[in-house]
């Protein structure tokens, strides 16, 4: 049983302007004078866990969180219909990191993602190579049209009870295309009605859940998703992103990661996990110099050796 270090609280937070009517929610915990570390939340839209401090020694870290536009405490919501997401993408993502970065005082920091904030810390560090020190990614996503293609048809192959539900969520006449483009309509469609969206949210929801189900501890449905507020803005924020392909060409970041030689990064993949299958990972360690990829039995949510191997690569990181 891997041990994390106890609970802390943070010790400073606040809100930042970031420009485009938005505000972020940051926190920063463990030690004022440590490292500095930041760690970004999957989803899109999940938003910060306090959990997460207890994988960063707090004597030896700063820990930087966020929650990225539109979810958390972050400003305007995106669980509130009426939300504009035009100036939420990954590019303003990157901005608010770099305004974050300045505002704080931070010069260089460790860059922790996991999942979709695999995505994210991939597409920064490649723009600002200088300002991270090393990565720490678990459940790698490239969030690449074929990837989310694979996530919203190709993965309904092992669940296809629940995969005809997801596609009966859209028209007809979409069922055969794009399902991620239909439910983004669904849900951030403005002449849509406030009924048929929720639905679309449970909808999405539903699928989210069943692709994780098979996943060692994990209770379906989510307990997150019974706030309303927090089940729309996640579906709104994950259709948005996923439907563009994280505005990012296809093959971006593994094309660019040699912009990360020298940066040292360890990679941790789940082999049974089902939202993004280990050649992802394997297709970005391949054309990143230097990086350590490790594969792990359990799937996108860890196990015992993921999170022991996580806690290994923050100590280690630590001591640099």
């Amino acid at each position: 049983m891997v041990e994390p270090y106890p609970p802390i609280d943070a010790y400073a937070s606040g809100m930042l302007d970031v420009g485009d009517g938005h505000s972020i929610y940051w926190e920063t915990s463990g030690n004022p004078d440590g490292k500095p570390a930041i760690a970004l939340h999957g989803g899109p839209g999940s938003g910060l866990t306090v959990g997460r401090r207890r994988w960063f020694d707090p004597e030896r870290y700063r820990l930087v969180q966020l929650d990225q536009r539109g979810c958390g405490r972050s400003t305007p919501s995106a669980g509130d219909w009426a939300t504009d997401l035009s100036t939420n993408t990954t590019h303003h993502l990157i901005a608010d990191l770099e305004r974050l970065r300045e505002h704080l005082g931070v010069e260089r920091w460790l860059v922790w993602g996991g999942s979709w904030g695999v995505t994210l810390a991939l597409a920064y560090a490649e723009r600002f190579p200088e300002r991270v020190t090393e990565l720490v990614l678990l459940s790698i996503t490239m969030t690449r049209a074929r990837d989310v293609r694979w996530f919203a048809r190709e993965t309904g192959r092992f669940f296809p009870e629940e995969w005809q539900r997801f596609r009966s969520g859209v028209s007809a006449s979409e069922r055969d295309g794009d399902l991620v483009a239909a439910y983004d309509r669904l849900l951030n469609g403005a002449t849509v009605s406030t009924d048929r969206r929720l639905q679309a949210a449970r909808d999405w929801v539903a699928w989210e859940d069943a692709v994780l189900s098979l996943e060692e501890g994990y209770v379906s449905p989510h307990p997150r998703y019974a706030d309303e507020r927090f089940m729309i803005g996640f579906a709104r924020l994950v259709t948005h992103y996923f439907s563009h392909a994280a505005w990012l060409e296809e093959d971006e970041l593994v094309r660019n990661a040699g912009r990360l030689a020298g940066i040292p990064g360890v990679l941790l993949h789940g082999r049974l996990d089902l939202s993004g299958p280990p050649d992802v990972a394997w297709q970005l360690a391949n054309a990143w110099p230097g990086s350590e990829l490790h594969f792990i039995a359990g799937g996108h949510t860890g196990d015992e050796e993921m999170e022991r191997r996580m806690l290994e690569a923050t100590d280690r990181f630590a001591r640099r």
